[in-house]
């Protein structure tokens, strides 16, 4: 179900910012697009606007992520779809995560990840079905990170910000995300018993939510529960089955759900999307893995699950149920399937095989 409906009777085309980025994401965004147009007439006539960005641009440019995208993606997209960044370990001058940088410029407090396995038998019941529900935003994500010399060498010190805007906002995604799903239950993550101010903040805030004024019994149904996050990473591989939708400041979700992706095969498999109140943009969880990079092997099966969960947050769910059930069918069948599944095929072959079947 989405979480909001953002199609419109009277919209003729839906026109989506494409920023492949670095790596695989130039072979994967490809990809979506593919599955998009195999859709034909049953959305909008899509028109697709080529967008740069990434790590790459900014070894070229000196910047990462140029103005013109922002203010394109604002101005004229009605959504979008992000490939990959590659994330220098070592602190590159000038340099800024793009993706991040993205999700602060347009507002996209929410990055929604699920994480389903799919079963050989069609009518069994996934042995994973979790959705994790990450803050965008702020934590550690914010960037302020200083170091000065000390008594004993070298000190580094990082500012962690959680608000109480943030923490709610993120927390009522939360809850209506819970409230659509059959099991009707959210897990809250944190680390508040040893991080009793920030992960604090975020954890009353969250809980509060059901009893907040204007809510009037609306999330009764839910049920909640709290987990310290290296506890959360415990069960998540021991116990999966216990979650349904997980929500978290921004590093927790962000371990979690790659943590998760391994739970169904590999972080080829996982979508996601940086969701606000206005604007959607799809994502892939994986990196932009430059050892495969170019080679045509990399799974694009992450992009494409993207791109339909960006059309169901658009309004469009009859198209995402296309897709995803296409994908579904690829997967159970585990004929054209891309090396990091233990399959052969090449990237474009996957492509192929999805779309034809959408």
């Amino acid at each position: 179900m989405p979480i909001r409906s953002m199609a419109t009777a009277a919209r003729q085309s839906l026109k989506i910012g494409m920023i492949p980025a670095d790596g695989i994401g130039r072979e994967v965004l490809p990809g979506a697009k593919a599955a998009i147009l195999a859709l034909g007439s049953s959305i909008p006539k899509p028109e697709f606007i080529d967008l740069l960005a990434g790590f790459e641009y900014f070894t070229k440019t000196g910047t990462a992520l140029p103005d013109e995208t922002v203010a394109i993606l604002q101005n004229e997209c009605d959504c979008a779809l992000f490939g990959a960044v590659s994330s220098p370990s070592r602190k590159v001058a000038g340099y800024s995560s793009p993706i991040v940088a993205l999700r602060k410029k347009m507002d996209l407090y929410a990055n929604i990840r699920p994480v389903k396995s799919v079963s050989a038998d069609q009518e069994a019941k996934p042995g994973v079905d979790l959705v994790v529900i990450r803050e965008n935003t702020e934590c550690l994500y914010v960037k302020q990170e200083t170091q000065t010399i000390g008594e004993h060498g070298k000190e580094a010190r990082a500012t962690r910000l959680i608000t109480e805007r943030a923490s709610r906002r993120i927390g009522e995604m939360a809850f209506k995300m819970a409230l659509e799903r059959p099991r009707k239950h959210l897990t809250i993550i944190h680390k508040s018993n040893v991080l009793s101010i920030t992960d604090g903040l975020f954890r009353e805030t969250v809980r509060a939510i059901p009893t907040s004024p204007g809510v009037d019994g609306k999330y009764d149904t839910v049920t909640i529960a709290e987990q310290l996050v290296d506890s959360a990473v415990y069960r998540l591989f021991r116990e999966p089955e216990i979650y349904d939708v997980m929500v978290a400041p921004n590093l927790y979700g962000d371990i979690l759900s790659d943590a998760a992706a391994a739970l169904v095969g590999s972080l080829g498999l996982v979508p996601s999307v940086n969701a606000g109140d206005s604007f959607v943009m799809g994502e892939p969880v994986h990196g932009s893995a430059p050892d495969i990079a170019g080679q045509n092997i990399a799974n694009p099966l992450a992009a494409i699950r993207s791109a339909a969960m960006m059309l169901r947050h658009m309004g469009y769910g009859d198209g995402a149920d296309r897709i995803e059930k296409a994908v579904d069918s690829v997967l159970r069948e585990g004929k054209v399937l891309t090396p990091d599944l233990g399959g052969t095929s090449k990237t474009s072959e996957v492509v192929d095989e999805v779309t034809k079947r959408i």
